[in-house]
């Protein structure tokens, strides 16, 4: 069975270390962001992301988000940034911003898809614990911890998964639900928005006048 680690301020540090810990050791765990609790795993342990992925049951080709800590870690990530979606991620790093864009070709890395995508998503979340954890380990695949398909789950009472390779749930309470992120996309045009969720678009509009939705 999963241990289950209620989150304290007073443990901060010790918690993350824990967590750190159990990624590093090629583990996936369960901790909360914003609105939803997600498995986390070392994005460059293929057996680790290979096993988040069986544990949602998803189908082949999907690819796992990845987290990282800062804006300035998304340099070595991404292969086609742009001013405009540096004063994007500027603005709304950190938060309930995803970008999906084309990765470095140098990355060892397999998020699910066997790199034929060639299109990663990637977020530098609010929530403090999972941001500490990702600036102490690295990039991190992320995925609700749920099955695929179902709706996301803001408290562990409903984690439904097999613990046999979940080595840590990481407890931050009832979570407040909310919208999902918006997604912006690079293409050969420029910005486009892919979702609007919790930015909405008159508010990326400010940053950058010219994106657009897709199809547009």
């Amino acid at each position: 069975m999963s241990e289950i680690v209620k989150l304290t301020k007073s443990e901060f540090a010790a918690h993350v270390a824990l967590a750190a810990k159990a990624i590093r050791d090629g583990y996936v765990i369960v901790v909360p962001l914003e609105h939803s609790y997600v498995y986390l795993c070392d994005a460059f342990s293929h057996d680790a992301v290979r096993t988040m992925h069986v544990m949602r049951g998803d189908a082949l080709g999907v690819a796992a988000q990845v987290l990282i800590s800062d804006a300035a870690r998304a340099v070595g990530i991404i292969r086609d940034s742009s001013a405009d979606l540096q004063k994007l991620t500027a603005a709304f790093w950190p938060g309930l911003l995803s970008i999906t864009a084309k990765p470095q070709l140098a990355l060892n890395w397999d998020l699910g898809d066997d790199r034929n995508l060639d299109r990663i998503n990637l977020r530098v979340p609010a929530a403090e614990f999972a941001r500490a954890v990702t600036a102490e380990v690295g990039p991190l695949a992320t995925a609700s911890a749920t099955l695929a398909g179902q709706p996301a789950i803001n408290s562990i009472d409903d984690i439904s998964i097999d613990g046999t390779h979940l080595a840590l749930i990481f407890d931050g309470g009832l979570l407040t639900k909310g919208l999902p992120t918006t997604i912006v996309e690079t293409t050969e045009t420029g910005l486009k928005v892919g979702r609007i969720g919790a930015i909405s678009q008159a508010q990326l509009a400010e940053v950058t006048p010219d994106i657009s939705l897709i199809g547009n």
